[in-house]
């Protein structure tokens, strides 16, 4: 027969494990190499994150052992306080308009070198 102190205990687990159901079901938990993929952001980063508490995290048996789980939205949410972050992002954007800027200019280019060669 159980003692009501460990019955209690397993009862306390059992409740966690409820509502650790429920967060999973509310948002999505990846790891660390889903994360990086999702959002650009480092796995340094999201290890110091978490480390720091700035991020839930758990750890899950994983293939090859237990893996570090991070919920994808908090990672998003912290990653859009950052302002590193967000100046690495608008670089990119940057980088992507001037790419697109001189694929037109190119385009322009050999229109004209098209036209003169008619000539």
């Amino acid at each position: 027969m159980e003692t009501p102190s460990n019955w209690e205990d397993r009862l306390a687990r059992w409740q966690n494990e409820l509502e650790l159901f429920e967060q999973l079901d509310e948002t999505p938990w990846v790891t660390l190499a889903k994360a990086e993929a999702e959002t650009g952001v480092s796995r340094s980063a999201l290890r110091s994150w978490y480390r720091n508490g700035e991020i839930q995290s758990r750890l899950a048996d994983g293939p090859n052992g237990p893996q570090r789980l991070v919920q994808l939205d908090a990672v998003i949410e912290r990653a859009a306080a950052s302002p590193r972050i967000q100046r690495r992002a608008e670089r990119e954007v940057s980088l992507e308009a001037q790419v697109s800027l001189l694929r037109h200019r190119v385009d322009q280019l050999e229109l004209r070198l098209a036209a003169l060669e008619r000539k």
